[in-house]
């Protein structure tokens, strides 16, 4: 008699506590309201503030579209962090690597976009992926590109900047 084991399903979009391995994860949270100023409430707590709206519509994005070859894992104790992993594509000499990055939104999300860090483990496997976590992408403001290649706080989304990682990094011939 053969015995059927099956294993727990891995989440594609997930909601978890702990951030303690995250690299954003002792950068101060502090995010002040619309004004920035000291006495105005932290703007990734305050359910009302327009910047806690926004990455709550992020999620909903992430959870209803991500491709199959991307994972993500955000924090509900830290809505200003969240992690991806991209599988690699077939066809690449990335295929099937999984590659790491910790995303932490800044306090005036989307006006500017967000902070990206590819765990490298010291290794420089891509000339956009710096052995030191740097991720040189257009999208994130930190590769030179074409205008409309650049962030734009009224339409770009960290789900384009996930699927721009994953096609235009992670790809046969990167730029």
């Amino acid at each position: 008699m053969a015995v059927l084991i099956t294993k727990p399903a891995f989440n594609q979009f997930d909601v978890v506590s702990n951030h303690s391995d995250h690299h954003f994860s002792c950068v101060e949270k502090q995010g002040k309201g619309k004004n920035n100023n000291i006495g105005d409430e932290d703007c990734f707590t305050n359910i009302g503030s327009t910047i806690y709206k926004t990455i709550m519509r992020e999620w909903k994005i992430l959870e209803k579209d991500l491709p199959d070859t991307i994972y993500v894992r955000v924090y509900d104790t830290r809505i200003d962090l969240l992690r991806a992993v991209i599988i690699g594509a077939a066809g690449t000499p990335y295929h099937d690597g999984l590659f790491f990055f910790d995303i932490k939104f800044p306090p005036d999300y989307p006006k500017h976009p967000p902070k990206v860090h590819y765990r490298s483990h010291g290794l420089c496997l891509n000339p956009n992926l710096g052995a030191g976590g740097h991720v040189c992408l257009s999208i994130l403001n930190t590769w030179i590109g074409w205008r409309y290649e650049r962030w734009n706080p009224a339409q770009s989304t960290i789900l384009q900047v996930l699927v721009s990682i994953q096609a235009l990094v992670l790809n046969e011939k990167p730029y």
